[in-house]
């Protein structure tokens, strides 16, 4: 799990209080934990607060309104997509206007990019070389066909 300094964290802590409209409204389905999935609101990841954040999926949601049509602003989106990414985090940026025209179709595709997330993580789980059930692997050299 992805976490933050203590300055991090009551930041995030503080900015529950203070969703946009957008963020509040998908918080609302996110809640209700679509697909089986359990998502957390204003999430800290380092020096970051990411939006939504869904630990099973590795999965950090972003909503994107006006603020973020700034150069400054889309160096800082770089910046933390960056570092999220060196954690093993994929961002998934989502347009306000998105949320207040269609708020079903963006759930369903939040849950569809973690679904994909989540199996793509199963299939790629390290298998052990050897299990403890068949016994003791073979010495150097043995040969394993006797």
């Amino acid at each position: 799990m992805i976490t933050g300094p203590r300055d991090t964290i009551k930041r995030a802590r503080m900015l529950r209080s203070e969703m946009s409209l957008p963020e509040v409204l998908l918080w609302k389905e996110l809640r209700k934990r679509p697909g089986e999935l359990k998502f957390r609101a204003q999430h800290p990841a380092g020096v970051y607060v990411v939006d939504f954040y869904c630990a099973a999926a590795k999965l950090a949601i972003e909503i994107d309104g006006a603020a973020h049509d700034s150069a400054p602003a889309a160096k800082r989106d770089a910046s933390r997509s960056a570092f999220l990414r060196s954690q093993g985090v994929a961002t998934l940026r989502v347009p306000a206007k998105a949320v207040f025209a269609d708020i079903g179709s963006v759930v369903v595709r939040i849950v569809e990019v973690c679904g994909q997330r989540v199996r793509r993580r199963r299939e790629n789980a390290r298998v052990p070389l050897h299990h403890p059930a068949d016994g003791p692997p073979p010495r150097f050299g043995e040969d394993l066909g006797d």
